[in-house]
């Protein structure tokens, strides 16, 4: 089954810090790394981090490597280590350690893999050459009942309109490069990228034992197929547009309009279960394409679309001659120069299987119950200052306030770990197998948990990222936000670290996912997770107005030759960074007053800073990050957030408080006038 389309909303390369109080003295930040040669109302971001990323050149194995990296590298060393001890233990054969341990032991066993080449598919591959014409539907119920979701993908999750329950999904066809505009544009970079996709099919199905001429025969078929299904697939921008993602279909309207699908047998055989009443489309001009296709390709044609979904989904965990097929397109992707050392591409494997038994280990060696309190009562305080934000708002009408504080109001958050772990007794691994077959039991067991949801209620204490993971998210199906254990830790999380540091990172973040309550998409949710319009006419016109004006701010910025950011498709994250750091700052200087601390005095300096630049330092400090050009380029294409340069340039150009903080004055290039600045929340 492929993933439906996930709309909560993650910070994504964030990091952070927090504290218990204000030092003389910076902690998080270097101030060597700070150079002074460049005015902070020339290039701020540079200011701040040129020191820095002078000292942290990147390496092979890197296409961008920043702040967040090192707190990622932090993480992985501590998973490595309670992962690795695993072994010294001789775990109890079926435990969930010893999975744990055979998952990556396997992982690590190059010389087994590379023995065994493409051995572990090849029966596969055979059923799928060798079955007939009137075998073809039965091949189609296989291939999605085996984790692989040729032509469209489905499954269940929340319903939009009433998130306590699950609705059963159909989403548009998975393509190979992710993005149509890699298939149908032909300017230097989209040709450079299809051509390299194209040698990587063509590879691939050679290293699984097909002649060149039958490979060369796979890719053409392939590329066939998935140009036209990414003709009919969303862009970036209509892939933001929630609303138009929900399109219920009776039954009897998907037969009728999707002929191609036995969507009777499809329910029962894929997902065991009955068919639904109801379904949702999300796309349903792509759908519609599929269908088309089915009924009119070839079976040699669908037969090596097959092929290669099968092969492409399998090839991470065959032997080398696979990985390095990988590797070389992703070079062309990111420039990255290095394949990333063995034990963390199993580490990787390792929590994709087993995520939530490693992150219990973690919790329990890394995660204080001090740190949850102290970010339990960060979290009131950021709370508070957005309500006053919401409550100060001149552009809002009061019966849209009052909805919106009910909904700030409601916010779930969750903060380190999950209440109750995942159950992994039912999940089949046995060292016998080889690597391959352990791992596709692995993703069997996993689409088996996400199909077993169905008839059944939400359970609202699931968590959509493993405790381990240096990231943060709010969901706006269940109105909350998450902030996982491993973003409170070193060099971030420092609780001898100043407030107005400490704010400025954690405190940002915080605010960062309460705006995406509120932000393009989350602002479709109310208080209850339901897609449901809580704005009076006149407010959502003034909304979408500022929206554009702050997307039409980073669709100015040429992040290459040429080449513009997207302010459309990152629109959510750029209102989020605003939102954050407005939200915090407000959050800070509450704080201060709480303690009676007067910050204009010459007591409140902290290495000569005053507490407001130390808060917006700290803030550019956390997006440091040297990245390649063909980095830029993959980012710019698929990613929803911006690059970290402009969410520090382009976002504190609106704010008034960053041009006091510095004496930023109107000609500098920092410095925008009141009247071109766009504020949100």
């Amino acid at each position: 089954m492929k993933p439906l389309p996930i709309i909560a909303m993650s910070l994504t390369l964030a990091a952070a810090s927090c504290s218990h109080g204000n030092s003389e003295h910076l902690a998080s930040l270097n101030v060597n790394y700070i150079d002074t040669t460049i005015p902070a109302g020339q290039d701020f971001y540079t200011r701040i981090n040129k020191g820095w990323m002078e000292a942290n050149p990147l390496t092979g194995e890197h296409s961008r490597y920043g702040q967040f990296d090192i707190l990622n590298d932090s993480s992985e060393t501590r998973v490595k280590d309670l992962v690795e001890n695993l072994g010294t233990t001789n775990p109890e054969p079926g435990s969930v350690a010893y999975k744990v341990w055979t998952v990556y032991s396997q992982a690590m066993d190059t010389a087994r893999r590379n023995a065994e080449g493409a051995t572990p598919i090849l029966a596969d591959l055979k059923k799928i050459e060798d079955t007939p014409h009137e075998g073809m539907t039965d091949l189609f119920m296989w291939m999605h009942g085996n984790y692989a979701s040729p032509f469209f993908g489905a499954g269940p999750m929340e319903d939009l309109t009433n998130s306590t329950v699950y609705a059963m999904y159909v989403d548009g066809a998975h393509l190979g490069l992710g993005d149509r505009d890699y298939y149908l544009l032909d300017d230097e970079r989209n040709t450079s990228v299809r051509n390299a996709y194209k040698t990587l099919i063509a590879t691939q199905m050679q290293n699984a034992g097909y002649s060149k001429e039958d490979a060369e025969r796979i890719m053409a078929n392939v590329m066939k197929i998935e140009t036209a299904l990414a003709k009919d697939s969303k862009t970036r921008e209509e892939s933001r547009d929630i609303p138009a993602m929900y399109n219920p279909y009776t039954i009897a309207q998907m037969k009728e309009t999707y002929p191609s699908v036995d969507w009777d047998r499809f329910f029962v055989e894929t997902m065991n279960i009955q068919t639904p009443d109801t379904i949702i489309v999300t796309s349903p001009k792509t759908v519609a394409t599929a269908s088309k296709l089915m009924a009119s390709l070839t079976d040699r044609e669908i037969k090596d679309y097959y092929l290669w979904d099968y092969v492409s989904q399998a090839s991470g965990k065959l032997s080398d001659d696979f990985t390095n097929a990988n590797f070389e397109f992703n070079k062309v992707m990111s420039g990255v120069q290095e394949l990333r050392p063995l034990w963390k591409r199993s580490l990787a494997a390792t929590e994709g299987a087993l995520g939530e038994a490693v992150g219990e280990l973690y919790v329990a060696k890394y995660f204080p119950q001090s740190s949850k309190d102290y970010m339990i009562g960060l979290v009131e305080n950021l709370r508070t200052a957005l309500s006053e934000h919401i409550n100060n708002l001149d552009w809002m009408s009061d019966s849209t306030k009052t909805r919106a504080q009910e909904k700030l109001a409601a916010f779930t958050v969750k903060i380190g770990y999950p209440d109750k772990w995942k159950d992994y007794t039912s999940m089949q691994i046995d060292p016998k197998l080889s690597y391959y077959e352990n791992m596709h039991n692995v993703a069997m067991w996993h689409q088996a948990d996400t199909y077993s949801k169905w008839g059944k209620p939400v359970d609202r204490t699931e968590w959509g990222m493993t405790p381990q993971t240096v990231n943060a998210y709010y969901n706006p199906l269940a109105n909350e936000i998450v902030f996982p254990a491993a973003i409170l830790q070193a060099p971030f999380f420092d609780p001898n670290a100043s407030d107005a540091e400490n704010y400025g990172g954690i405190g940002v973040v915080i605010g960062h996912e309460m705006t995406h309550g509120f932000d393009d998409q989350g602002r479709n949710f109310d208080a209850k997770g339901n897609m449901a319009n809580w704005w009076t006419a006149e407010d959502a016109v003034k909304f979408e107005e500022k929206a554009k004006g702050l997307a039409a701010q980073f669709d100015a910025v040429e992040v290459l030759p040429g080449l513009h950011a997207n302010g459309t498709y990152t629109l959510g994250e750029n209102i989020a960074d605003q939102g954050g750091l407005r939200v915090a700052m407000t959050a800070f200087l509450n704080s201060q007053k709480q303690k009676g601390v007067d910050i204009k005095s010459a007591d409140a300096l902290i290495d000569g800073f005053t507490p407001e630049q130390v808060f917006y330092m700290n803030y550019a400090n956390l997006w440091a990050n040297n990245i390649r050009d063909e980095e830029i380029r993959s980012l710019t294409t698929g990613d929803v957030h911006s690059l970290g340069i402009n969410r520090v340039n382009v976002t504190l150009r609106n704010i008034a408080p960053f041009f006091e903080a510095f004496g930023i004055t109107e000609g500098q290039p920092m410095y925008r006038p009141e009247s071109e600045r766009v504020i949100i929340w």
